[in-house]
């Protein structure tokens, strides 16, 4: 059984309905399309009606009757404006680093749904109990805007403490680690680009 999160994630890709338009623009039936796949008809009218969502080799199956690649299903429609919402409910949280207990951080992608995307974006909590981050490095560069609460952000070794309100813009390729500071939990937007 599939989480509510991961089943709105996979009605958002429009696998059936895409499906649907490749059968149709060639004409083709259920039976006739489950005849070139060895799907019955009845599983290939789930798929359609987003009521299944087919495995990988199912998915595959029906890409080679139609010529199209596996990323057809996946790619986002060229044709539409590019708008992603993300609900706070759908938002899963994550500790960071994986396994680390107690967490450094917790964080959530604010803009997962995006494909090709030129930042990432996050929400990050530094609870109460969070032990200081490893120093770590990556992307390009990294904006921290604080929400609540009290960071130190180090950069390449020298510290600077962040109150609610407060910015930092830094290169993200040198070392660089997080802690929370005070007496309650800070929570920040934080994004990076590759």
């Amino acid at each position: 059984m599939l989480s509510d999160t991961l089943t709105n994630e996979l009605h958002r890709y429009a696998i059936g309905p895409r499906v649907r338009a490749l059968r149709l623009r060639r004409k083709l039936g259920l039976v006739q399309l489950g005849d070139h796949t060895g799907l019955s008809p009845a599983m290939l009218s789930k798929i359609e009606r987003g009521q299944l969502f087919p495995t990988l080799p199912t998915l595959l199956r029906i890409a080679m009757v139609f010529g199209v690649g596996l990323d057809h299903f996946f790619a986002p429609d060229k044709e539409k404006s590019l708008v992603a919402v993300v609900r706070k409910c759908q938002r899963i949280r994550l500790p960071a680093p994986p396994g680390g207990e107690p967490p450094a951080w917790l964080f959530e992608s604010l803009d997962y749904p995006v494909a090709d995307r030129r930042k990432n974006a996050f929400y990050a909590e530094f609870p109460l109990d969070a032990r200081p981050a490893d120093r770590h490095e990556h992307g390009s560069a990294e904006f921290i805007y604080v929400l609540s609460g009290r960071l130190v952000v180090d950069v390449n070794g020298e510290e600077t403490v962040l109150d609610a309100g407060d910015v930092i813009y830094f290169d993200s390729s040198v070392p660089h680690g997080y802690r929370r500071e005070g007496t309650v939990a800070c929570k920040t937007l934080v994004i990076v680009i590759p």
